[in-house]
């Protein structure tokens, strides 16, 4: 009664279920100022959803969630524009590139393992940074010591001499223009490789690089997923054909409502433990995928391409 069949896709899924999922993954949206893609597209492999498929009908729902956790986050004043408007220049410039690579790599037959064993790259080193990361952060507040690493005043020292410098008054920090057009044309490629906002690696970039205070890291990073995303789901429709409109809609009207609780329970939350939790459940997800990619001999031979 509660099945639907999706021709894109071509396989059938419970619609509680798919919107339930939409609803939790927007909600981490909302808290953690990302576009969820990061779980939703796995899941939905998991689920028996072909991963390019999976990427490019996520990218349409991450559209929703981020629209909905960027209003959010605007009426609380987390959003620097002058920085998410950099971030985008980059993003749609690194988006087309990635869309690109997807059309090439489909016509070898080697998208589907890409996109699986760049998640498993990926999730494990950023899952594993902001863990260890957020440790130490602990740890200095147990010793309440501030203390900052010698890396840390050498990468200064290199931004300074980047030219263009301006001062991003709403983050109250002073960067190279090129910097986070850089970040955002990184950002851009694996939101089209992988169907993912960039947000769970631009969340920690924008910390840790951009040194950007944590409430405006959030708002601003759905900001750039939103329009990178709107670029991304638009190229995959005309380009590769692979967004399952049925799919983006159950997705996208969970995502929407959960991102709006997301956006204010991270006004009750936040510091280290927030990263801590967010990089176990990166982590989590990275140890399902590489599990998928080695243990079943039959996924492998799917891998294969030329269908």
């Amino acid at each position: 009664m509660w099945h639907l069949y999706l021709p894109i896709a071509g396989s059938s899924i419970n619609i509680i279920f798919i919107f339930t999922i939409g609803l939790g993954v927007g909600l981490l949206s909302g808290i953690f100022g990302v576009g969820g893609g990061f779980l939703m597209t796995p899941l939905l492999m998991m689920l028996g959803i072909p991963p390019t498929v999976a990427a490019a009908s996520d990218s349409n729902q991450i559209v929703g969630a981020s629209t909905s956790g960027t209003l959010a986050h605007y009426r609380m004043g987390n959003v620097d524009f002058k920085m998410g408007l950099l971030l985008l220049i980059g993003g749609f410039l690194g988006s087309t590139t990635g869309v690109q690579l997807i059309k090439t790599l489909r016509g070898l037959g080697n998208a589907d393992f890409l996109i699986t064993i760049s998640y498993v790259l990926m999730l494990g080193f950023v899952g594993g940074y902001m863990f260890f990361e957020s440790i130490q952060g602990l740890q200095k507040k147990r010793a309440a010591t501030i203390s900052v690493p010698k890396k840390e005043s050498g990468y200064a020292r290199l931004m300074k001499k980047l030219p263009y410098q301006t001062v991003f008054e709403k983050s109250g920090v002073e960067f190279s223009i090129f910097l986070p057009i850089f970040l955002g044309f990184f950002v851009g490629v694996l939101a089209a490789i992988m169907g993912v906002g960039g947000g769970f690696i631009m969340v920690p970039v924008m910390v840790y690089l951009l040194r950007m205070p944590m409430h405006v890291v959030v708002g601003t990073s759905l900001f750039q997923i939103l329009f990178t995303c709107i670029n991304v789901t638009i190229m995959q429709a005309a380009t590769n054909h692979t967004v399952d409109f049925m799919l983006a809609l159950l997705l996208l009207l969970g995502s929407t409502i959960g991102a709006q609780f997301g956006a204010k329970i991270s006004k009750k939350l936040g510091g280290d433990q927030l990263k801590i939790l967010l990089a176990i459940l990166v982590l989590l997800v990275m140890v399902k995928m590489l599990f998928s990619l080695l243990l079943p001999p039959d996924i492998m031979l799917a891998y294969k391409g030329g269908h």
